[in-house]
């Protein structure tokens, strides 16, 4: 009987204390309590939204890039197979420098085809002129004298064009009738730049549709930025521009807008943005690069706490707000929508929990949310 006793008096106690883990559980009250002795050594500081300077901005994104007329895409006119080449990813060329020698004996055949042709146009020039001769003096039919005419007209265009041939090839076509003919053609640089992409290798074959390397001018190099139709009639001619480039550096760069593009691209509703550059970025930057980019459309007062107050979770904000003070400080966490941001700043907009009067944690927020 006596055991039957002590069984009951145990259970009651472990069902009592269950009840009591129970109840501290419930009784907690969603604070963050932080001592007088942690708010002094992290040095934190309390504080209320105060009003400042915000810039009312629109984000978008882009590349840096350089108009098309200082981006070269170098390919060879005639098919040949690369007999030297001493460029590499990063050279710098000028105009007209030689960039790679070709070889192919299809440039043998187009000169002794120019040849052939040059030749046979002086007997036919002649032979035009005297049956034009004969045909005034009604010595000859006019089916002569049209046909010589014919044949000397039709070599003068294939001459023309085979010489044109030999311009484009950087062939001399005054050494081709001099009997000097050459197997081999230079191509030079349409454009002064940086070479940017090399895609041959001695003793490769490049046809005409390879690209050979290409060049780009970096001295024009500008933003190229998109920006959202609902964006599009804030951006004017002339506002800053404020970018980074996230893949690389932390650091901030300016511009301003140069050009608005006048039609909307019709697969993503987006305009193009130009943005001009100083010689001093330019030097840090590459042709290509991603960029994420504010344009400063217009400024505005708000009320703004620092950055660091503010603690982001799920895409949603928050700030703590100074519950109680005794001999603790207790904090709840109160979620906020944020406006415009600054350098130091962001702006919050005031509500019933959060307004000009609240006391909040402004610093050393991180130290409670990590």
């Amino acid at each position: 009987m006596k055991k039957i006793f002590y069984i009951a008096t145990i259970t009651t106690l472990l069902f009592s204390c269950k009840q009591d883990v129970a109840e501290e559980k419930v009784v907690d009250d969603g604070l963050i309590t932080v001592t007088e002795a942690q708010f002094q050594s992290s040095k934190m500081e309390i504080g209320s939204p105060m009003e400042q300077d915000f810039e009312v901005t629109v984000k978008s994104s882009g590349k840096i890039d350089v108009p098309p007329q200082y981006r070269a895409k170098v390919t060879t006119f005639l098919g040949g197979y690369v007999k030297a080449t001493k460029l590499l990813v990063g050279d710098k060329v000028a105009k007209g420098q030689a960039l790679i020698t070709l070889e192919n004996t299809d440039y043998l055949d187009l000169q002794k085809d120019y040849v052939e042709v040059a030749e046979q146009i002086n007997y036919l020039k002649s032979e035009f002129e005297r049956q034009k001769t004969l045909y005034n003096e009604k010595i000859t039919s006019q089916k002569n004298y049209l046909k010589a005419e014919s044949d000397y007209r039709q070599a003068k265009g294939m001459y023309q064009g085979l010489r044109e041939k030999l311009v484009l090839l950087n062939i001399n076509p005054a050494n081709v009738e001099r009997g000097k003919f050459t197997s081999q053609i230079t191509i030079s640089a349409p454009i002064s730049g940086d070479v940017t992409v090399m895609n041959a290798n001695v003793g490769m074959f490049m046809s005409p549709s390879d690209v050979i390397l290409e060049i780009v001018d970096t001295n024009y190099l500008h933003l190229n930025l998109s920006i959202f139709e609902k964006d599009i009639l804030h951006v004017k001619q002339g506002q800053k521009i404020t970018f980074k480039v996230p893949e690389a550096s932390k650091e901030q760069f300016s511009s301003n807008v140069q050009l608005v593009g006048k039609s909307i691209e019709s697969k993503d509703r987006t305009i193009s943005v130009f943005g001009t550059l100083s010689p001093e970025i330019k030097g840090k930057l590459l042709s290509g690069m991603f960029v994420e980019a504010n344009i400063i459309t217009d400024a505005k007062k708000g009320f703004g706490v620092p950055s660091d107050a503010i603690i982001t979770e799920n895409d949603k904000h928050y700030v703590l707000v100074l519950n109680s003070k005794t001999t603790e400080y207790k904090f709840k966490k109160v979620a906020v929508t944020v406006g415009e941001k600054s350098e130091k700043f962001i702006e919050i907009m005031p509500d019933d929990n959060v307004n000009t009067e609240t006391k909040l944690l402004t610093k050393g927020v991180f130290e409670l949310t990590n």
